[in-house]
């Protein structure tokens, strides 16, 4: 859908689209009871009319159920729940690894979940991963825990951060195990000799990768920042015009990829998760019985 299309979409059709994903990527459970409208429109920063009416399309959908005394739960429905049930992890002949990247907000780390939940593999996010240890070592390098966008934090940290999950990454092929790393990947998805370093050393060590961009629009990104309420993006909220007109929706990586679009209009995580393993289990039984 087009950018201006999508600048005029309903608030409340992309809080609904979000808390779908949440869903989808196992962020809120079956079962699980909502908070209060009021509480949501605190959360999302809206109204209370845009949180009822996305609890309408949710409802409609047959992901929130209204129940006496219990208000609002989440109900997965019945084709979701049996796409979602694995009866064992996916374990191809050569470890998969599948590279997910994508601008802060734009829905990366819900994709990716979506995956681990439909593959039963290692999810390693570098957020979770590097956060305990370099906010601290911000702070001793005379920079704040928040930063993200600092000389320090690029030249120093950063570097670090990616080298972390790249390890950890290695530790699980080499055990045989698939895993989804999941970053910004910003820097790295545009150098194609990292590009090339990195197809080269898992051909080594016999896995074989996928690189992945998840891409949404400008107003979408900022729905997801505003909403998860973390430090790091404190610059880019405060700052908003002035970090969006670094923002390059057009940009790909250097590299054969899947797009995965993450809006409103577009279609299901959970779909495109699919589509995207079995093209990779296809490929993965052409290899075998080539």
């Amino acid at each position: 859908m087009p950018e201006s299309q999508q600048s005029r979409m309903p608030m409340h059709r992309r809080v609904a689209q979000a808390i779908r994903n949440d869903i989808e990527a196992g962020r809120l459970r079956d079962g699980e009871r909502l908070p209060s409208t009021r509480e949501l429109a605190a959360k999302w920063d809206v109204s209370v009319f845009t949180i009822s009416e996305a609890m309408d399309l949710l409802t409609k959908d047959g992901f929130v159920t209204s129940k006496a005394r219990s208000g609002r739960v989440v109900t997965i429905p019945a084709d979701l729940s049996i796409r979602l049930a694995i009866p064992e992890p996916l374990r191809p002949v050569r470890p998969q690894v599948i590279l997910v990247g994508g601008w802060p907000g734009s829905g990366k780390s819900e994709f990716a979940r979506v995956l681990a939940r439909c593959t039963g593999w290692a999810l390693l996010d570098k957020d979770t991963i590097a956060r305990p240890i370099i906010e601290p070592a911000l702070e001793d390098l005379g920079s704040t825990f928040d930063d993200r966008e600092s000389d320090i934090y690029l030249t120093r940290i950063r570097p670090r951060e990616y080298e972390a999950l790249e390890a950890v990454i290695h530790d699980n092929i080499e055990c045989g195990n698939s895993c989804i790393g999941t970053a910004p990947y910003l820097r790295e998805f545009n150098d194609r000799s990292w590009v090339e370093n990195v197809v080269a050393r898992m051909g080594a060590d016999n896995a074989e990768v996928t690189f992945v961009w998840v891409r949404c629009t400008i107003e979408t990104m900022h729905l997801y920042l505003r909403r998860r309420g973390a430090a790091r993006d404190s610059w880019k909220l405060a700052n908003w015009d002035d970090y969006v007109s670094r923002v390059d929706l057009s940009f790909r990586p250097e590299a054969p990829h899947v797009v995965v679009d993450n809006d409103p209009d577009s279609e299901p995580l959970q779909a495109q998760a699919r589509r995207l393993l079995d093209d990779i289990r296809r490929s993965a039984e052409n290899e075998t019985t080539a």
